[in-house]
């Protein structure tokens, strides 16, 4: 049977434990490889945290072990508690349900306008939900942004020549940075109503002209009017791409950086992930504000689309900086047997008074 100098041991390592994934953050490892991913699913850490109190509530029926395992219990317990508390905090708003113009109460006709745009976010796979599909979402949300990482030029163009028909024609903008892998192409389209665009951003990878692995399209206004539009995707936190993760957000911070932006896409990237890398305290990136978070919908998850949306990761964001406020924000979990392994994201912004 344990001591009491190994029982405080185990308390003490596992209370440490428990306080660095709930806000790792504090202790700068937000950025550190298995503790990223850890935080980035909150939810499934307090299923396990629920799962692990059970177990120990059977294990204090022996006497030798009650007392370690109900200090364990307690310490389980104000963990639950304190991620519980930074779920609610973020919001689990609900589905889009109608299309984001209807949501808000204004007419449809009016979401075109340089004062009100609806951004519409889908990692793509690879264009795997289809042309069609993706054109179908586009339009029931009255979309005039659609920001497609793992998309192709051919599906963008194939998208806008079915939004055309249907009254919705769209610019089409690609950055891809070789045509062997679909996850290596970004597709951007915008709206004529909001002027005409030009990409900014290189088209070989890496700072600082993009992302370093998987490519971002940066669009800007050919007349200096209207918003910058970025659409991005920053690399997976996978063991062997941590340091082209940092960097690739690291990046994006400072292309959030300015008067007027528009920023969505696929951040691969929690809000707990960008901490440090914003000036002030309403911003999360850069200058700008996560819509999600403004919404109350910033813990539901966009990844895996086969988890139930409060045990996966919300690594889809709108971001946009104080100029634009958010009429709604939502998760569209009615597309999750489409194909692509991400939930599609729409946000309604307009103009701040």
């Amino acid at each position: 049977m344990p001591t009491r100098f190994l029982s405080a041991l185990i308390v003490i390592g596992a209370s440490v434990a428990l306080l660095i994934l709930s806000w790792p953050q504090f202790f700068g490892l937000q950025n550190t490889w298995i503790i990223a991913h850890a935080v980035s699913l909150r939810g499934l850490m307090l299923v396990g945290a629920a799962a692990l109190v059970v177990v120990l509530l059977l294990i204090m029926l022996f006497r030798p072990l009650r007392a370690l395992a109900g200090l364990l219990v307690a310490a389980l317990l104000v963990f639950g508690v304190a991620n519980l508390a930074i779920v609610a905090s973020r919001g689990i708003g609900p589905d889009a349900a109608v299309p984001a113009a209807a949501e808000t109460g204004s007419p449809a006709n009016e979401a075109g306008t340089a004062q009100r745009v609806t951004v519409l976010s889908w990692n793509t796979l690879g264009d795997a939900p289809g042309a069609e599909e993706i054109a179908k979402l586009a339009l029931e949300q009255d979309a005039d942004i659609l920001t497609l990482p793992e998309t192709t030029e051919k599906t963008g163009v194939a998208i806008a020549e079915a939004m055309r028909v249907s009254g919705r024609p769209m610019w089409v903008h690609t950055v891809a940075f070789d045509l062997v892998s679909k996850a290596r192409s970004t597709t951007l389209l915008i709206s004529p109503e909001l002027g005409d665009y030009e990409v900014t951003s290189a088209a070989g990878s890496g700072p600082p002209g993009n992302t370093n692995v998987l490519p971002t399209v940066v669009a800007a206004p050919t007349d200096g009017k209207g918003p910058t539009v970025i659409a991005v995707h920053a690399v997976s936190p996978i063991q062997f791409e941590m340091s082209n993760w940092r960097s690739d957000l690291d990046w994006l911070a400072t292309q959030c950086t300015g008067d007027d932006i528009i920023m969505a896409g696929d951040f691969n990237a929690t809000i707990d992930h960008m901490a440090g890398r914003a000036p002030v305290d309403s911003a999360v990136l850069g200058d700008c504000r996560d819509a999600a978070l403004s919404a109350g919908s910033a813990a539901v998850g966009t990844w895996p689309a086969s988890a139930p949306k409060l045990l996966g990761s919300p690594i889809d964001h709108v971001l946009t900086t104080p100029n634009w406020q958010v009429d709604s924000m939502s998760v569209i979990g009615s597309r999750d047997a489409s194909g692509s392994d991400h939930r599609p994201i729409v946000a309604t912004l307009s103009l701040a008074p």
